[in-house]
């Protein structure tokens, strides 16, 4: 495919994938390119749909995929950055794979492909040269295929999730960071005291709501309510305000957000709990998957969310539910005090990323192992670890260097991606903008 073909074939993807958000707020489009047009890393990011496009198309490879291997409960933006801490149902701290809004159920190598080739931009961002890139992949593809097929003997070689009690160098680091954040610091952030009763503090992104839309959001919090299982009921429901966010972050550009001030266990202030109800959309991997069973398992994009975050990770928070809001999936879950990412820019020499690469395989596959016949849903009803270890121990050596190759190749094709995209963004190419 030529230069000009391929820019023409990204304004195709990224119009087919974003047409309809860009025509009710193009603003909010332009800076979300603009944040996309920063960097190959920050376009990879941004453009999920071009990345399955290809897989569908030009980069299509089905080896190792199987009638199970190719319905597996994947995260579907499985990027380096996507991971970092929250605080579990069962109180702990755990570095783990985040941000599920766009999980499905697919072929389980392409996540796998779509966090290799996030390492090669990663590698290349920081002037690592080809082999040290192929030394990170192949580190992956191997911790990966260890605890996964640990967790398929039975579990008791399996390291686990990454916690306090296990985690070293840079992740036990993030782990201790977020161990200091408290409830109280996010409530200063984010609220002020006004006659003895806190509120959120209006600022940038951050809007009243009317009457009318205070009155839907109440009923839609009461219908959320109902969404949450019996063991993780909040002791209190009393909403004390409610604002409306837009967001700003690459992957949320245009799409209504509310935040809910609620009271917590106490009377007293420093315990108040922030939950988001936010509006859900399909999933960019879903536009290339035909399958009906799994389509048609969620009511709506709100429903798909919360059940792929409570399949794909091990005690989820326990705010996590789905709602409706003037007919639209929305999410509901927690601002949680104890969130914080991992900063690649402080890991930099390829033996520090070596370690942190290793444990980020055993994290996704523990994810992938949560989601199948022995957790609460049904749409997956096999043991995953044994599907995946079955296809890949026949050839274990072929599909690391299978996902090496593919890391290298797509890594080169991304950088290319983002040159074009920057010209015809630059250049007034991109329509409704």
């Amino acid at each position: 495919m030529g230069s000009q073909s391929r820019a023409d074939f990204i304004v195709d993807v990224l119009t087919r994938e974003f047409g309809a958000l860009m025509a009710i707020d193009p603003a909010a489009f332009r800076r979300k390119f603009r944040k996309m047009a920063a960097s190959p890393f920050a376009f990879y990011r941004g453009s999920a749909s071009l990345f399955y496009a290809d897989l569908t198309g030009g980069y299509r490879d089905d080896s190792y995929l199987d009638e199970r291997t190719n319905r597996v409960w994947i995260h579907g933006d499985l990027h380096a950055e996507n991971f970092g801490t929250y605080m579990n149902s069962s109180g702990h701290l755990v570095f783990n794979v985040n941000d599920f809004d766009e999980a499905y159920v697919g072929p389980f190598s392409w996540d796998l492909k779509r966090f290799s080739a996030s390492v090669a931009l990663i590698g290349y961002s920081k002037a690592l040269s080809d082999d040290n890139i192929t030394e990170l992949v192949t580190r992956f593809a191997r911790s990966y295929l260890t605890e996964l097929r640990a967790i398929a003997h039975g579990g008791d070689d399996a390291i686990g999730s990454i916690t306090l009690e296990n985690a070293d160098g840079v992740l036990r680091r993030v782990l201790q960071e977020a161990r200091l954040n408290t409830r109280v610091d996010l409530l200063a952030a984010q609220t002020t005291i006004d006659d003895y009763e806190r509120r959120f503090s209006l600022g940038d992104g951050v809007y009243d709501v009317d009457g009318p839309t205070e009155v839907a959001v109440r009923a839609a919090f009461d219908t959320y309510l109902r969404t949450l299982p019996d063991r993780s009921r909040p002791v209190s429901t009393n909403i004390k305000d409610i604002k409306l966010r837009k967001g700003v972050g690459i992957g949320s550009a245009g799409l209504p957000s509310y935040n809910l001030l609620l009271e917590g266990h106490t009377e007293a202030l420093e315990n108040d709990v922030v939950i988001y109800m936010k509006q859900a959309q399909m999933p960019a991997v879903a536009r290339w998957i035909d399958d009906e069973r799994v389509r048609s398992y969620f009511t709506h994009q709100g429903h798909r969310t919360a059940e792929s975050q409570r399949a794909l990770q091990a005690h989820a928070d326990p705010w996590l539910g789905f709602t409706e809001l003037d007919g639209v999936g929305q999410l509901v879950a927690e601002v949680s005090p104890y969130a914080a990412d991992l900063d690649w820019s402080d890991v930099n020499e390829p033996e520090e990323l070596t370690g942190v690469i290793a444990d980020l395989g055993r994290a996704v596959a523990r994810m992938h192992s949560v989601a199948d016949d022995e957790s609460s849903h049904d749409l997956v009803d096999f043991s995953t670890e044994e599907a995946i270890v079955a296809v890949v121990d026949a050839d274990e050596a072929g599909f690391v260097r299978h996902l090496v190759e593919f890391a290298h190749r797509y890594g080169d094709q991304a950088r290319e991606d983002h040159q074009d995209f920057v010209d015809v963004f630059r250049n007034g190419r991109l329509p409704g903008l």
